[in-house]
């Protein structure tokens, strides 16, 4: 079964029963019953139903988000299961859309979980990312990641990114709405400009630490929520980095670039945030400049 991507969100006011359910955040200064509603009527696209996608997906249902969007053409494999906790033995060969949807529904009953189960190019991931509220980002190579981020920046849709190979892992937020102060934050291809040279690392040769990509998707499934609810501060502007074998973990402040192609100032000025770049899933790797 495939559940339409344009089916309404359908939200009503918590019962006793989600008020118990989601009781720890509601307790929370900074989320309470709003915060907790607003995560309610909101609506995830998660990109990526593998390492990092299949925590992601699982905190989401837990945490009651509203509506969610996987998109994924693979199928779970064997290899997958050292790291991918939304799949299982007993699902090998199954779409990832389907097997993470399962394991999210055992969770949450009331999840309403819409799967895409088709390869992502820059026409589908604009349709997605103008029904939904925030995209996090769990692909693994570098075409994926700038369709996507184009993609959120003509839609002015924050963006969760993350990425894990070996023991290296690194999340942030894109978010190219603008400020009180009218500024805006930097995009992914400020960071990663898409007309450098990049040499892509994925974990089916380099490997990949199991605990790493929960780390990661742990992190992007709570900056997700924190954009959700509007509580805190996000990493937007900020690239926080994890050294899991030393367990080192630091952030460093990323600045936009007013030339960016993608976010840039005359890139906006003309709305040329476009891409025709075709995608994969996976499990999440960096891209490294070569």
């Amino acid at each position: 079964m495939v559940c339409a991507a344009g089916t309404p969100l359908i939200f009503d006011a918590m019962n006793d029963a989600e008020l118990l359910r989601y009781s720890r955040h509601i307790l929370l200064d900074d989320i309470g019953v709003e915060g907790q509603e607003r995560i309610a009527a909101s609506h995830a696209l998660v990109l990526g139903a593998g390492g990092l996608g299949s925590p992601v997906a699982l905190y989401l249902a837990s945490a009651g988000v509203g509506r969610i969007t996987l998109v994924d053409d693979d199928v779970v494999d064997l290899t997958n299961l050292q790291r991918q906790i939304a799949h299982t033995e007993a699902r090998v060969g199954q779409l990832k859309v389907e097997s993470a949807r399962e394991a999210m529904l055992q969770i949450n009953p009331r999840a309403q979980v819409d799967m895409v189960p088709h390869r992502a190019d820059a026409a589908l991931l604009g349709a997605l990312v103008a029904q939904a509220t925030v995209a996090i980002d769990c692909s693994d190579n570098f075409a994926t990641r700038h369709a996507l981020n184009a993609a959120c920046v003509r839609h002015d849709m924050p963006l969760v990114s993350g990425a894990a190979i070996r023991f290296d892992g690194q999340v942030s937020v894109f978010d190219p709405r603008a400020r009180a102060d009218g500024e805006r934050a930097p995009c992914y291809a400020c960071l990663f400009p898409p007309d450098v040279p990049v040499e892509e690392v994925r974990c089916a040769v380099m490997g990949v630490f199991a605990p790493l990509v929960g780390i990661v998707g742990s992190l992007q499934a709570a900056e997700a929520l924190k954009l959700m609810a509007g509580a805190g501060r996000s990493l937007a502007g900020r690239l926080l980095l994890i050294d899991a074998l030393d367990m080192d973990i630091h952030t460093i402040r990323i600045a936009r670039n007013p030339q960016c192609p993608v976010c840039g100032d005359a890139a906006r000025a003309q709305g040329s945030a476009a891409s025709s770049l075709t995608t994969a899933g996976g499990c999440g790797a960096s891209p490294q400049r070569s």
